[in-house]
């Protein structure tokens, strides 16, 4: 693989962790609010064939105004327990990848880890990779259960674009639905389960960004006038950077796993737009089906997005002892990776 200089490259050498883990339980929440492509044409300059041709979504969820990220994350957690036969009480550690948070300070995962009532549990927020969030989410999971004092944690990957998505702009306004999803993962005694490899890349690009409400350029009344609180995306950067980065980086995780990607069972991918997913499979030689898809009724749900296609396979028993599964991602940044794991 070729790596431009300004390009960072991370990558796990070897088979496995030590410790073993497991998707013990999963869970989603939904709003019950769905916005149809038919809906967007009473605002925006589009059709339902174009959205459909160029994204594959069909309808995406809304949260409710006066309800937040952390909401969806409580919401999406319960279930996820309760599969999992676990109590919030015995979390050592609650982890939220959203990009979304309810607010710049106090924590987002504080906010969930007190609802639930996780009163031990170590709060930890990944924010600034966006729509990769979920994948630096489930590495840090990963290793954390390697500590002998920690067994249980709870990952939550939640997005709530819609707060940040200009409702007047055709390009981000298609896109973009509203989501959370939530793995209870837990040490088992079951040899070779959990991680086998991860593969990470990142290139700094400011093709997808929020510009303004940091340090750099602090919210005040130009930046809201320009409409600078809002994410600007430019799709075809998009489509070119994800199209390529993504089969490498599955690649290159299958070979540090040492499992040909043809025995792979699941490509569990960032749900950004179903003509990526296809591209995807296709420059593996990888059957399509064997990437579960839920962009089609939920929209690019950012870090919750393939999240939500572990969930539904999960769910539905799709997910068996012994399978061998991908889960990829790219975000914002530009930054990208692949985490290789094995059912227990």
């Amino acid at each position: 693989m070729t790596l431009a200089l300004d390009q960072t490259l991370f990558h796990q050498t070897g088979v496995g962790l030590s410790v073993p883990f497991a998707v013990a339980g999963t869970g989603m929440h939904l709003p019950p609010a769905v916005v149809t492509n038919q809906d967007l044409t009473r605002t925006l300059d589009t059709s339902d064939e174009w959205i459909t041709s160029r994204t594959g979504i069909r309808e995406r969820r809304r949260l409710a105004p006066h309800l937040a990220t952390s909401d969806m994350c409580v919401a999406a957690a319960r279930p996820a327990l309760d599969a999992a036969g676990t109590e919030a009480s015995r979390l050592d550690a609650v982890i939220v990848a959203t990009y979304t948070g309810d607010q710049p300070l106090v924590s987002t995962a504080l906010i969930v880890k007190d609802a639930l009532g996780a009163h031990r549990a170590l709060a930890l927020d990944v924010t600034q990779a966006a729509c990769a969030s979920g994948i630096q989410a489930m590495l840090i999971a990963a290793h954390l259960l390697q500590n002998p004092s920690i067994t249980t944690v709870l990952l939550l990957a939640a997005d709530c674009a819609s707060r940040v998505a200009d409702p007047a702009d055709r390009t981000t306004g298609v896109f973009f639905g509203d989501a959370a999803a939530a793995a209870v993962l837990a040490r088992t005694d079951t040899p070779g389960a959990g991680l086998l490899s991860y593969s990470l890349g990142s290139q700094l690009s400011y093709d997808v960004q929020i510009p303004a409400g940091g340090s750099r350029r602090p919210a005040g009344p130009d930046t809201v006038a320009a409409g600078d609180h809002y994410l600007s995306m430019d799709g075809r950067a998009v489509w070119d950077t994800a199209t390529t980065r993504l089969p490498e980086s599955i690649a290159g995780a299958a070979h540090r796993a040492g499992v040909p990607v043809d025995r792979i069972r699941h490509f569990f991918l960032h749900q950004a737009n179903l003509n990526i997913i296809s591209e995807t499979m296709a420059a593996l030689d990888v059957p399509r089906d064997r990437a579960p898809v839920t962009i089609d009724r939920l929209g690019n749900t950012g870090s919750a997005g393939l999240f939500t296609a572990l969930h539904t396979t999960h769910t539905e028993g799709g997910l068996l002892p012994g399978d061998t599964y991908v889960l990829s991602g790219i975000g914002a940044g530009f930054q990208w990776g692949t985490l290789c794991l094995r059912h227990a």
